[in-house]
C-alpha cells in the first residue's frame, strides 16, 4: 500500500476496532460478509474502481457515489466503513480493491476473536495448507486457471463443510481468490500470519523429523520467544525425510539444523 492507501486504511481499521468493541460477533461476521461482497464487486466492475478512485473526484463525492451505489443493499457500518476507504487517495485503482479485501480480512478476524476462536481459525488454516500441499491431485484443481472461481469455492465449501469454522471457511474462499493478488498457497500463508498477528504472535514454521512432545514444543516456542521479544506461534510440520533434527523459519529468517542439510552440505564439500 501507498502511504496514502495506508492512512485512509489505518482510518478504517480504527472504526472497524470501535465497532468490534461494542457489536456482537454475529454483527462483526455480517458485516465482514458485507465488505467481502463490495470487495468481490469491485473485482467484477474495473469502471467502478476507476470511479471511486478518480482523482479528479474529491474524496467526500467518491464516498458519496459509493454510498448512493450501496445505500439499501448493504447496512450503514458496512457503507461507513468501505467509504472511509473509498475518501483516501490511490495511486491505482487495484490498490482500492486490496484495501476493501484486507478490510473484510480484518472484520472475519475480529468476528473469531469475539467468537474466542482465533487461535483455532489460525491453526485450520495451516493445516488446510499442509492437506492441499500433500495432495497433488487437489493443488492442482485448486489452482487450475481454467476452472471458475466459483466451481472452486463450491468445491471447497463441500471440503470443509462441518470440518472448520465459519471464519476459517470465509478466509481460505478469500485465498482462493487470490487474497491482494497472491497464490492460492501464498494467500493462506499470510491469512495465517494475519491471524497470529491479530494475536500478538510471530509464526514460526517447524520442520521436524518426528512429532513433538509437548515439553519439546514448549521449550523451543520458549526460545522463540526470547529471541524475538513476542510470543510465537509454532506450526509444526512432520517430514521423515529430513531425518532428525529441526528446521525454523520465522519470516525471512531460517534456522536450519536438520541432518538432510548437514548431508547435503557435506555431498557438496566432496563433490569440490
Amino acid at each position: 500500500m501507498s502511504a496514502a492507501t495506508r492512512e485512509a486504511y489505518a482510518e478504517a481499521t480504527d472504526k472497524l476496532a470501535a465497532f468490534g468493541n461494542q457489536a456482537t460477533t454475529a454483527d462483526v461476521a455480517a458485516v465482514a460478509d458485507e465488505v467481502l461482497a463490495v470487495a468481490r464487486l469491485l473485482q467484477a466492475e474495473p469502471r467502478l474502481r476507476r470511479a471511486l478512485t478518480d482523482p479528479s473526484r474529491a474524496g467526500r463525492q467518491r464516498a458519496e457515489l459509493l454510498s448512493s451505489l450501496l445505500t439499501g443493499k448493504v447496512g450503514a457500518r458496512t457503507v461507513e466503513l468501505v467509504g472511509t476507504l473509498v475518501a483516501g487517495r490511490y495511486s491505482a485503482p487495484s490498490e482500492l480493491l486490496s484495501a476493501t479485501e484486507r478490510l473484510a480480512v480484518d472484520a472475519l478476524l475480529v468476528s473469531a476473536d469475539r467468537a474466542g476462536e482465533l487461535s483455532e481459525v489460525e491453526d485450520e488454516l495451516f493445516r488446510f495448507g499442509q492437506l492441499v500441499s500433500a495432495n497433488p491431485e487437489l493443488a492442482g484443481v485448486l489452482s487450475d486457471a481454467s476452472a471458475t472461481q466459483e466451481r472452486r469455492v463450491t468445491l471447497v465449501r463441500d471440503l470443509l463443510k462441518g470440518k472448520v469454522r465459519l471464519a476459517t471457511g470465509k478466509l481460505v474462499e478469500v485465498a482462493l481468490r487470490g487474497f491482494g493478488g497472491r497464490s492460492f498457497e501464498t494467500s493462506l500463508t499470510k491469512l495465517v500470519e494475519l491471524a497470529a498477528d491479530k494475536r500478538d504472535r510471530e509464526v514460526a514454521y517447524v520442520t521436524v523429523a518426528r512429532v513433538l512432545n509437548e515439553a519439546d514444543e514448549q521449550r523451543l516456542s520458549a526460545k522463540l520467544a526470547a529471541l524475538y521479544g513476542r510470543q510465537v506461534s509454532l506450526k509444526v510440520d512432520v517430514d521423515p525425510n529430513i531425518i532428525g533434527g529441526v528446521s525454523v523459519r520465522v519470516g525471512s529468517d531460517l534456522y536450519d539444523g536438520t541432518i538432510l542439510r548437514r548431508l547435503t552440505e557435506a555431498r557438496q564439500a566432496f563433490a569440490k
